[in-house]
This record gives C-alpha cells, structure tokens and sequence, in this order.
C-alpha cells in the first residue's frame, strides 16, 4: 500500500510525543535520584542501578518494535507504551515514598516500576520513531529528526523547571501528586498527537491471512542483513563512546580546573549550548536549506563521530595543560560535533529502517534502539568505573580522566571508520530496490 508522506504539522504533533516521554523519564532519572540521595540519605548507587535497570530491560525494543510492525497501526502502540510509561512513574514515585519506612520493599517496588519505565519507553519510543521512518519523506529526515529530538530535550527542561518549584515546600505526598499530574497530561497530549495520523493506514492482517514470519525469524531475517548488522554495531560502539563523559565531565571541571559546583554546572550547559547548534546546522544542511543544496547525511555522522574524536583528544591533552586551556571552547565544540553526529545518526536510522520496506521499521528501529539505550547506561557507567579505578593506583585525578577522554576518542574515531564502510557497502550495490536507492543517493542529502 502506498504510504502517504506527512506534512510538517503533523510532524511537529508527533513531536510533542517526545516532549511528553521527556517529560515524565525528567521525573524518575533526575526527582527520584535527587530524592533518595538526599531527602532519604542513600547510597547515590542505588539510583544508578535503578536507572541502569530501566537501560538494560530496553533489549525488548526489537520485540516491541515487530510488534507494531504486524498490528496494523503503530499509533495503539504508541499511546499503550506511554499509558504504561506514565503508570510505572508513579509507581517509581511511591516506591521511593516507601523507602522512607521499608527500605527493602521500596527497592523491590522501584526497580519493578523502572523496569516497567524502560518498557514504556521503549514501546512508545521504538513505534514512534518507526511511524517516522515510515511517513516522512526522505528529503525532510534531517530537519525531523531534529524537530523530534529538541522537543524532547524542551520536555526535560521545562518538566525539571515547573516542577522544582511546585515541589517546594517539599513533601513525599506532593511529589506522587505531581508525578501522578505529569502522567495523565503527558498520555493525553500523546492521544491528541497521534489522533487520525493513521488514518490512511492498512488494516491489521487477520490471523487466517497474515503471512508474516515470527519474531524470531524477523529478527534473523534483519540479523542477516550485513548493512543492518553493522549499523547496529555502529550505533553501540557510538553511543558508547557518546555517553562516556557522561557522568565525568563536570568533576573533570572540578579536580582539574577548580570549578565550583555552579561553574561546571554552566559548563554542562555550553555543552547543551552546542548540541543544540550542531542539531540545527545538520537540520538546515541536511535539508539543503543552508548551503542551497543538502549535504549527505553520512558526511554528517562520519564528520560529527571524527570531530568528536578530536574535542575529546582536546580535553584529554586538557588534562595535562590545565588552566590555559580553552575549556569552554573546548566544550562548545564537543557539544557541536554531538549534536551533528547524533541527528545525523538518527535521520540515518529512519532512512535504512524506511528503506526495508513497509511494515518492518518497528523491529530495525527496534534492535537500534536496543543497542543505543544499552550503549547509552554502560557507556557511562564505565567512565565512572574507569575513573575510579585509574585513580585507585595512579592517586592522579589528571590522568583518570585523560584515560576516559582518550578512550571515547579512540571509540568515535572506530564510529567513524564504520559509518564510512557502511557507505561504501551500501554504493557498492547497484542492483539493491530502487526504493534503496533512492533513499542513498547524495543529491537528496538522506544518507
């Protein structure tokens, strides 16, 4: 069945379903952490192990995504993973209320609920960004995939700030009461964005004729596609090397510049600063908007992944030079080439899922899902361990965190060099669909 393209309007309300997930995964990795460090004095691991949780469960994004691949419409899925997202946040809410009088019981209750959290978003998430790659043209991917994603940054931002002032004067009670307010509003701004975008969809096949393999067979069946297969190792190694300094990067701030809490704080900030402006050039340059002509979107991943490499040789050479480093200009950049690489990361996504054919996005955007989120909470668990660690035996907080830097270096350039073959596999195939190659061809700037 001919897909029918979607317009910017209807792009920007599928967006506010990001802004939505944002809002309310702001709530159960920034309130409840802050929460049960603080508030309840414990241990900061305990959040980091719940958090890790809510990545790890995400391995189900494939299972999820085939899902919405044969149920005829993606929009149930969509509007069924935020139901479930939003319900286990305010479980996690009263989880955390409970380990203020029964500490085990809470644990157990709050690592259900995050577990429960990471299925949510991975539903709603996978099925999302597989409508995406299905309905949106090739030419409009680059300035899309921006859209979707700033919205969902703007749902964090605006989240942490309405509700740290509604929670004070703190309470536990108000704090489900919030959690439980964000929820409902954030499911029904989900059901009024996806209302009627489906409305040209196929019908769900009946059992007695639908023909398609099951999931483990989807999955092989994508597996075994060499171009599938190496943009899963791709997206791992990358987000990998992306999220690395994650959790290091203001205590570098700190142990090698003296910062104070408040300046590296504004540090992290320039670093958003320029994820944001690395978004839009690649928005505008990918759309031809810019230059007068679109600039491939591999040009952007393979070039954002090597300046990448680049900012953080930078900030490990940092650590040996000290205070006559430009650091913040340092920062700017790493924010920059992040910003360019993970858009044009994600427009990629949407055209090699959109170009498998009709109903199989959900379970590619699925298993890349998969090995983004896994990426994502190792990568900066490990930092944190490596930093540790090197300290442990060399006593020098320079050169723990040169190690980390240098490490995500070597890692982004490793992003790059297999981005580059996953280009030239993919040229090297002239007789591949021309569906295929339409979505690879430079002139249209969506690979």
């Amino acid at each position: 069945m001919q897909q029918h393209h979607i317009g910017w309007l209807t792009i920007a309300r599928l967006g506010l379903v990001q802004t939505a997930l944002g809002a309310i995964v702001v709530l159960t990795t920034s309130t409840f952490n802050r929460v049960m460090v603080v508030e309840l004095a414990l241990p900061a691991m305990l959040p980091g192990v719940l958090v890790a949780a809510h990545y790890a469960i995400q391995f189900l994004r494939p299972r999820l995504g085939y899902g919405s691949d044969i149920g005829g419409r993606r929009t149930r899925w969509i509007i069924g993973g935020m139901a479930v997202l939003g319900a286990f946040a305010v479980l996690a809410s009263w989880a955390t209320a409970l380990m203020g009088s029964h500490l085990t019981g809470g644990v157990a209750l709050a690592l259900l609920a995050f577990l429960g959290i990471g299925v949510g978003v991975g539903a709603s998430g996978t099925s999302l960004l597989a409508l995406l790659a299905e309905r949106v043209a090739p030419e409009r991917r680059p300035a899309a995939a921006t859209l979707v994603w700033l919205m969902m940054i703007a749902g964090m931002a605006m989240t942490a700030g309405i509700v740290g002032k509604l929670l004070d004067p703190f309470s536990i009670q108000l704090m489900i009461t919030i959690t439980g307010s964000v929820a409902v509003l954030a499911i029904t701004v989900t059901c009024l964005a996806v209302l009627n975008v489906e409305r040209h969809a196929a019908p769900a096949p009946s059992p007695k004729t639908q023909s398609e393999p099951d999931f483990r067979a989807a999955i092989q069946s994508v597996w075994s596609d060499t171009q599938a297969r190496r943009f899963t190792f791709f997206v791992f190694v990358s987000m990998l090397a992306y999220s690395g300094q994650d959790l290091v990067l203001e205590p570098f701030a700190g142990h090698v510049f003296g910062m104070t809490p408040g300046q590296s704080t504004s540090l992290a900030g320039i670093q958003h600063g320029g994820v944001f402006a690395g978004m839009l050039v690649v928005a505008l340059a990918g759309s031809g908007l810019s230059f007068g002509r679109s600039i491939p979107l591999k040009v952007w991943a393979v070039g954002g992944c090597a300046l990448s490499a680049v900012a953080l040789a930078g900030l490990a050479l940092a650590g040996f030079v000290g205070l006559a480093w430009p650091l913040k200009a340092n920062v700017f950049f790493l924010g920059l080439a992040n910003g360019a690489f993970a858009v044009a990361a994600i427009a990629c996504m949407m055209a090699l899922a959109g170009a498998a054919g009709p109903r199989k996005e959900g379970i590619r955007m699925g298993l890349w899902g998969a090995a983004q989120a896994i990426a994502f909470g190792l990568g900066g668990f490990l930092g944190t361990v490596v930093v540790d660690v090197t300290r442990y035996f060399t006593g020098s907080p320079n050169e723990a965190y040169t190690l980390v830097f240098a490490i995500e270096a070597v890692l982004f350039v490793l992003s790059a060099r297999l981005a580059a073959s996953i280009v030239t596999d993919k040229l090297s195939k002239p007789s591949r669909a021309s569906e295929n190659q339409a979505v690879l061809r430079p002139a249209e700037g969506t690979v």
